[in-house]
């Protein structure tokens, strides 16, 4: 019998939990929706606004003074019996590691969009992360109030541009300057704010006769398109019954956590207006732990066996490390979520991929950049750990009796780089203790050493990310540094097959080394990374020398034949080769395979591959012959235009190499007037006489 009444209370902890990630594109309001929400939870006593820089969430300086969310922040806040862990990501591309890493520990998310601009260009980029981690989602369509807002715009182009179903639970009550409020389309209700400057309390009333019409269509077009994405609601509606109020909740919920429909809600986040009913939409909707599949991950021993661990307190401990951040009062925090068991405090856990104990020195409930000290976190929470000395990004943390494995988190390759230096001898030892830590925060940031100028080279997603990088030397860590001008990281590719057999056969120290491989090497589909086959017919290599021909193969080709570029988008097949029984080791075969790659790769065409970008531009019409005429100037091209609140929008790729200063080029000759979002696309062949300048400027 206790048994069971602990079982309930455990099963009841978890349904009443919500673990939510605020995403959207920048600007879009993400930061301001979770201010709303701490202040009407009870977390915060006063609405902080991103404009006067004195949000909870954006604490950092340098989040405060751009108005611009960097880092992922977590706090927790409870609505009702329910407790809503939230991560707020950043909106700008510079930052999307931010929202990769948060979206792969979250249970379901609230898509921000804003009802003038609709759907932007991080708002796809977002999207697309939420799909690829399975994250159910619903969206809140914000700035209602704003000129130009148009719901059912915003609504088509969900649907449109992110192949997504969108089905609108509410409707908004007037727009711009008249929005008032929202029609709740499944109890058949008006929620009115009225004159309280807060939000905190407002009106539920009859539908206004102007509005019955309209909300009585929106509803049959709710209750169908839910009927095609649920069956068993579909039952009760083709039978010509009534459906009932919990019967368009449940099926609503249903359809959500299978990813098969997203609920559509309205409001004006800066006016206070429309918060509360996203906050019991969250609630209603999205998912607690329990109605998410178990995770999985592998055994360690040689059958690599798929286990599971369920959201329960009483499964082994499993958790997964997302994010690293260096607080100047306690140190290194590592954020974990746990997804079974118990994490304790004092206790001593196994880091999975690199067989280490770590010991749990203290365990933090986050607030932002406040902290309260527990002494455990069960399965289905979040919490930073404070101790941990091998772990990074990705790294699980499982039971010593039980390992697992959970899969790592990908990070995006760095596109841009800088030179960096200290600008006394003084600082040289702080700034590269500095930049290592930076870099074991944000796995998107890079540090390397160039062997041939002897420069620290670092590399980022974009101008902004090293920007702030840079700063926050400066500022956190009190490091001087000189910094260079950006650099656009370029790839290398080959444009034809090669085949080479190769024979490693030399002397060294009075020992024979010896090794021949025979390798294939052909391109293969752009971004498509590096692929190793093994095609050998026998035994002509042992199986042990494979992977160390396969290590030599990567090792070549992170310098590419053309400027040392690391190459890509290959396919290698090892054919075969032949071992000598004494002379031949794994360090053998290794040197053969990268001296076999780079005398394969110049028969194979290499050609320079840059990073290009996809670009919207929007911009008023007196301007949109300039803007595309500058974008051709840039070896950019248009591929699609559209219109929106009476502007211009340009779609287009452009070379990122072309694109420094185009901010301020553009505010220029548009007065100011246009605005642009830039992210990553693809990389593509750099066109020959535009290459061979780049490589005689990178090998000069």
């Amino acid at each position: 019998m206790v048994m069971t009444a602990q079982k309930e209370k455990a099963s009841s902890y978890l349904e009443k939990l919500r673990n939510i990630g605020i995403i959207a594109h920048i600007d879009a309001g993400k930061t301001t929706t979770t201010e709303r929400i701490l202040f009407y939870t009870g977390m915060t006593h006063r609405i902080g606004n991103v404009d006067e820089g004195n949000t909870q969430m954006d604490w950092m300086v340098q989040e405060q003074e751009r108005g611009i969310t960097i880092t992922s922040a977590a706090t927790t806040c409870h609505w009702g019996d329910f407790q809503i862990n939230i991560i707020d990501t950043p909106g700008h591309v510079d930052f999307t590691i931010e929202v990769e890493r948060s979206l792969r520990v979250l249970d379901g998310a609230v898509g921000v969009f804003c009802g003038v601009a609709g759907v932007e260009p991080q708002s796809e980029t977002v999207w697309r992360q939420a799909d690829k981690y399975h994250v159910p989602r619903i969206v809140f369509i914000n700035k209602m109030d704003r000129v130009g807002a148009d719901f059912d715009r915003v609504v088509s182009a969900i649907s449109q541009r992110l192949r997504a179903t969108p089905i609108a639970v509410q409707l908004p009550m007037g727009s711009e300057d008249q929005f008032v409020g929202a029609i709740d389309l499944i109890d058949r209700k008006a929620l009115v704010w009225g004159k309280d400057e807060s939000g905190a309390q407002f009106d539920t009333t009859e539908i206004p006769d102007n509005f019955k019409d309209k909300a009585t269509a929106a509803r049959e077009r709710m209750i169908e398109a839910l009927a095609d994405v649920d069956d068993d609601f579909a039952e009760v509606y083709l039978a010509g019954k009534e459906v009932s109020r919990d019967e368009i909740i449940a099926a609503l919920r249903r359809a959500c956590i299978a990813l098969k429909a997203t609920p559509v809600l309205c409001g004006a986040s800066f006016r206070n207006r429309g918060v509360q009913p996203l906050l019991d939409a969250v609630i209603r909707y999205l998912p607690s732990p329990l109605d998410v599949p178990a995770i999985k991950g592998i055994a360690l021993d040689a059958s690599e066996q798929v286990l599971e661990r369920k959201a329960s307190p009483k499964e082994p401990m499993a958790a997964l490390a997302f994010k690293f951040m260096f607080d100047a009062f306690v140190g290194q925090l590592a954020f974990v979520r746990v997804y079974s068991g118990e994490l304790k405090k004092g206790e001593a856990y196994q880091n999975v991929g690199k067989n280490k104990k770590e010991k749990i020195g203290r365990i933090l409930k986050m607030h932002a950049n406040n902290r309260e000290d527990v002494d455990s976190i069960k399965a289905g929470n979040i919490a930073a750990l404070v101790g941990l000395k091998f772990t990074t990004t990705g790294d699980t943390l499982s039971d010593l009796e039980h390992p697992i494995l959970l899969e790592s988190i990908s990070f995006p390759a760095p596109v841009i780089s800088v030179a960096i230096e200290p600008k006394t001898q003084a600082d040289q030892a702080a700034l590269w203790e500095s930049l290592q830590r930076l870099a074991k925060e944000d796995p998107s940031f890079q540090v390397a050493m160039n062997e041939e100028t002897g420069q620290t080279l670092i590399s980022g997603m974009g101008e902004l990310h090293l920007e702030i990088i840079t700063d926050r030397l400066l500022r956190e860590f009190k490091v001087n540094a000189n910094v260079g001008k950006p650099q656009v990281s370029y790839r290398e590719a080959i444009t034809q097959s090669a085949t080479v057999d190769y024979k490693h056969d030399k002397v060294i120290g009075g020992r024979g080394q010896f090794a021949q491989v025979k390798l294939n090497f052909e391109p293969i589909e752009r971004g498509s990374g590096v692929e190793f086959v093994n095609k050998m017919n026998g035994d002509q290599i042992p199986k042990a020398f494979v992977p160390f021909v396969e290590r030599g193969i990567r090792s070549a080709l992170d310098s590419g034949p053309l400027a040392s570029n690391a190459l890509t988008d290959i396919r290698v097949s090892l054919l075969g080769g032949s071992f000598h029984e004494v002379d031949s080791s794994d360090l053998s075969f290794q040197v053969a395979a990268s001296l076999a790659t780079r005398e394969a790769c110049l028969k194979a065409g290499p050609v320079l591959l840059e990073p290009v970008m996809k670009i919207e531009v929007v911009v008023p019409e007196a301007y949109l012959s300039q803007v595309i005429g500058d974008l051709n100037a840039r070896r950019g091209k248009v591929v699609g235009m559209d219109e929106r609140a009476g502007n211009k929008v340009i779609q287009g790729e452009v070379p990122l190499a072309q694109m420094f200063g185009y901010a301020t080029d553009l505010r220029s000759f548009s007065q100011g007037r246009a605005t642009f979002a830039m992210e990553p696309s693809h990389y593509e062949a750099v066109p020959a006489n535009i290459s061979q300048q780049i490589i005689g400027r990178m090998t000069f």
